[in-house]
């Protein structure tokens, strides 16, 4: 058993990514790419993967540690499984076979793999009581390590000092004043289950008021691109009904009329020069 895969069996879960990779194997997607996509929005973003066949890449119903606060980093996935003590000490074998210490924290094993821009996405089966995979210790070092945040399928503990930390934002089901009990790290950078979604190793984690949406790698940059299109024509669209141009019939349709898109993108010249 590995707790975490090879580079060889990471570049093959993820072989629609053909840029940069982490040492692990895990896909980089740029900075850049992540930068324009924490100015999307969930709904533009899961309408080009609706249009690329990705139906189910959103989940809902979240608690958040800071409100308002967009998360936007890379994937890395985790998850656990109800203790069994078989498992569990195959498990403990492992992590000291590659090196990780102290069997009776495998949360702490995930934090340590975090670097900057990675989302820890952990699924524990929405388990709250007895389901804290982070208290404010574990989500001061995640915070350090990644400046984003985390998204979990279970719960959070000691919150006060969870929300006091500022910049990231950790989306869960939940707090309660429980430990982490019970359970067995089944695997770090493995295919994981979040709410309806599959999430692999790399995927760009959008968190928004909306909810949470996992971009695959290979789609990051046409969901940024199109995203940011998508946000100048809303300027357009709102200034010209403001102005009472064009009416709403005109302007919230799929494909604006010929006589629309010209002036838009007459408009647009203007708008990019003075930005």
């Amino acid at each position: 058993m590995q707790i975490t895969p090879k580079p060889a069996d990471l570049v093959e879960l993820t072989a629609e990514w053909t840029g940069e990779r982490f040492d692990s194997g895990r896909p980089r997607v740029p900075d850049d790419v992540l930068k324009t996509l924490s100015n999307a929005t969930i709904e533009q973003a899961w309408g080009v993967l609706r249009e690329e066949g990705y139906h189910r890449q959103y989940a809902g119903g979240w608690f958040e540690t800071q409100p308002g606060t967009v998360l936007v980093g890379r994937a890395v996935t985790s998850m656990f499984l109800p203790h069994r003590p078989d498992l569990d000490a195959t498990v403990v074998k492992a992590g000291a076979r590659e090196g990780k210490l102290t069997g009776d924290r495998q949360n702490t094993w995930i934090i340590d793999s975090l670097v900057d821009g990675d989302v820890m996405v952990t699924d524990i089966f929405g388990k709250v009581k007895d389901g804290t995979v982070i208290g404010d210790n574990l989500a001061t070092a995640l915070a350090e390590r990644t400046k984003a945040g985390a998204v979990i399928d279970g719960g959070i503990r000691d919150l006060d000092g969870i929300a006091a930390l500022s910049g990231v934002n950790v989306f869960c089901r939940g707090t309660h004043p429980t430990a982490i009990l019970d359970v067995s790290l089944a695997g770090i950078n493995l295919p994981v289950r979040i709410g309806e979604a599959t999430v692999l190793p790399g995927d760009v984690v959008l968190g928004t008021p909306s909810g949470v949406i996992f971009i695959p790698a290979h789609l990051a940059a046409k969901v940024a691109e199109a995203s940011a299109d998508v946000a100048i024509r809303d300027v357009f669209g709102k200034l010209r009904l403001t102005e009472r141009v064009y009416g709403s019939a005109d302007i919230d349709v799929p494909v604006w009329a010929e006589p629309i898109e010209q002036d838009f993108q007459q408009w647009r010249l203007g708008y990019d020069a003075g930005r």
